[in-house]
């Protein structure tokens, strides 16, 4: 994977709908299996204890995941990994490649997106000097 597979547009992508490397792990847990209907309790329980996340976690990742178009969900209130637009998609095969080949740097890219946005978050609050 080369530093180009982290364009403006993928780092814009991780800022916007990954708010945590927990997320990004239920996420791609999600992604590893397309074809299956997958309940958070049941996802956050394969995920431990490699990645230390709840239930509750589980199933507020992957209903954020819904509302911004990642996943569908069905009845029983179970999820799978459907894109709603193609582009998504993209970024969430760049994701997993860069999660398996680079997952240092990904994790330090999904951090420094995090506190950026906390600090441009701030900065709004501050006041302009005359």
């Amino acid at each position: 994977m080369q530093d180009a597979a982290f364009s403006d547009e993928f780092c814009a992508f991780i800022q916007k709908m990954i708010p945590a490397v927990d997320a990004a792990e239920v996420l791609l847990a999600v992604y590893a299996q397309p074809d299956a209907w997958l309940h958070p309790a049941d996802l956050a329980r394969a995920l431990r204890p490699a990645v230390s996340v709840t239930d509750a976690e589980a199933a507020r990742y992957l209903e954020m995941f819904h509302s911004r178009g990642l996943l569908a969900i069905d009845p029983d209130n179970r999820y799978q990994y459907r894109p709603a637009f193609e582009i998504l998609a993209g970024h969430v095969q760049t994701l997993a490649q860069a999660y398996k080949e680079r997952p240092v740097t990904l994790i330090r890219m999904i951090y420094a997106l995090r506190d950026l946005k906390i600090q441009s978050f701030a900065d709004a609050f501050k006041l302009k000097g005359k």
